[in-house]
């Protein structure tokens, strides 16, 4: 029993860093542009190939 003790706070703890972690993303634009970056991993350019 005291294990839930210590269990439960942290998974509260943990899904609160997760909530943080998401609402930072949107605040810096991470899903701004799903379809372009789908399409710009098509396009062929010599920036991307080794040397």
């Amino acid at each position: 029993m005291n294990i839930l003790m210590l269990l439960a706070p942290f998974s509260v703890g943990l899904g609160l860093v997760a909530l943080g972690a998401f609402w930072w993303t949107l605040g810096h634009k991470q899903y701004e542009d799903p379809q372009g970056d789908a399409a710009r991993i098509l396009i062929e350019d010599g920036q991307d190939r080794p040397l």
